[in-house]
């Protein structure tokens, strides 16, 4: 940067200012602090930022009104949110109304650092929204964990568009709740969205339900039917498990993509529509086109926009929420108390697989809501979950150095998302993410020595030394008895 940059930074909180302040470089940032919203116009028309860190929680007014009425005044001025009451509303409101970045406190400070670095540098990428207090309805993201942050951010950035979506994840982790969200925060949110599940629909139904029936053809079929592309004009369609459409189906589905028309089934002259594609799969559609039962160039009309949703057992710190959410829900449903979960309960669905996802953990509450006899909720209140699949560190020692077996399960819970995230990668990005995995657990296992880690893994210190600099590692002086053990790099 050929000037130092001008930051407005909007928290009220003194200690987080501060350590913003004292860690940007003053050489390349000037920092303006402001504690409250209503002195942030103000303050902007005299110190013209070129970034505004924007905090959530402000006394006078929402950090996500302010956002609305800095975009107001300056379109184009990035805008980083910061938040340290994470929801998945806030995320996609905060992109969605123009937020260059969403990020969750505790943040590292280095990675603030490249955000504004990029936000300076880089225009704005479209937007999101967010509330904490969200009222209790089944139209909405439950969770606070960095992979569901995500999924809400780009939910933000492409509701406003008309890109289709591609949304890829085992059966029961919320795809078709996305999808539904993505439709209420678009243009076409006054529209029809409509739902249909290409697996629980014949295949020789499939096209006449989608697209529609002319009466005759070669069937002599005197019946006339409206399809749900007709009947979504101007609004969404959302095709669940769209990996069991025929060819025939595909073929006519590339064409609304590509033209916006089809034909009915018997017709003979294309039927024009306005719709929003979303499609979902919990099945890998790469392997489908290897084997030849899935089009390519479908495939790569469908994930103009991909989105991955993790399973539950990659998302635990959501595990709370969800159940408590589904609680209260069942309670007000039943006319039953709403019950804490006891610490048992909580452990035991923490650790459990949950191989059905979100829908498994649902059932599971409805059925302990209804038959509590206490006041609070037993793990005994949940018969219907196993006992966990899951391998935990104290298993090591029933299976030796077994290692392998321990790896390959952790790898295959994620290999459908490696598939269809980092094809012809995967090899790579498994490997970088395991040695960086060793080396942060050495550092943190000899605090911070950097000779004695080294030692740990049976490398040399400079080996060490290059991959904490390839992974963006930094230590921070480890002081014992007065003498710093561990060199800053």
């Amino acid at each position: 940067m050929t000037r130092q940059a001008n930051i407005l930074l909007v928290d009220d909180d003194p200690e987080i200012a501060q350590a913003v302040v004292n860690y940007l470089p003053p050489e390349e940032f000037r920092v303006e602090v402001v504690g409250d919203g209503d002195a942030v116009l103000p303050t902007m028309a005299s110190f013209q930022p070129d970034v505004v860190l924007l905090d959530v929680n402000l006394p006078s007014m929402s950090g996500l009104e302010l956002l609305r009425l800095i975009k107001n005044e300056q379109p184009d001025l990035p805008i980083i949110i910061v938040s340290g009451f994470v929801s998945t509303e806030n995320a996609i409101e905060a992109m969605r109304e123009g937020a260059f970045e969403y990020l969750t406190k505790p943040f590292r400070l280095q990675k603030l650092e490249r955000t504004i670095a990029k936000a300076i540098g880089q225009n704005l990428p479209p937007a999101v929204r967010a509330d904490d207090d969200v009222p209790l309805s089944d139209d909405q993201i439950i969770g606070k964990s960095p992979e569901i942050v995500e999924v809400a951010k780009v939910i933000g950035q492409v509701a406003s568009t008309n890109a289709p979506v591609l949304v890829v994840g085992e059966t029961g982790t919320g795809k078709e709740l996305v999808a539904r969200v993505i439709h209420r925060n678009s243009i076409r949110k006054d529209k029809p969205f409509i739902i249909i599940n290409c697996a629980s629909t014949s295949e020789a139904l499939l096209e006449t339900e989608l697209f529609g029936q002319d009466p005759g053809g070669p069937d002599g079929s005197r019946t006339y039917k409206i399809g749900k592309f007709e009947q979504a004009n101007g609004g969404t369609v959302f095709l669940d498990e769209v990996s069991d459409l025929s060819i025939g189906a595909q073929s006519k589905l590339l064409r609304i993509l590509q033209e916006g028309r089809f034909d009915r089934v018997n017709g003979g002259h294309g039927v024009e529509t306005d719709v929003r594609v979303i499609a979902a799969t919990s099945r890998s559609l790469v392997d489908l086109m290897k084997e030849g039962r899935f089009r390519v160039d479908l495939y790569y009309r469908l994930k103009v926009i991909s989105l991955f949703l993790p399973p539950l057992r990659e998302r635990r710190s959501d595990i709370q929420l969800l159940a408590e959410f589904h609680i209260k829900k069942y309670a007000l449903q039943t006319g039953r108390p709403a019950k804490p979960l006891s610490t048992e309960a909580l452990e035991h669905l923490t650790r459990y697989q949950w191989p059905g996802n979100i829908r498994e953990l649902e059932n599971a509450v409805h059925t302990a809501v209804v038959l509590s006899r206490e006041s609070e909720l037993l793990r005994e209140d949940f018969p219907m979950i196993g006992e966990a699949g899951l391998v935990l560190p104290s298993d090591l020692d029933d299976k030796g150095r077994d290692y392998q077996q321990l790896l390959r399960q952790t790898i295959e819970s994620v290999f459908d998302r490696l598939v269809t995230t980092e094809d012809g990668k995967i090899h790579a990005v498994l490997t970088d993410a395991m040695e960086q995995a060793l080396v942060e657990a050495a550092l943190s296992a000899t605090e911070n020595n950097q000779v004695r880690a080294a030692q740990l893994l049976g490398i040399s210190r400079n080996t060490l030394r290059d991959r904490m600099r390839r992974f963006e590692l930094t230590t921070q002086p480890t002081v014992v008895e007065g003498n710093t053990t561990a060199t800053v790099v």
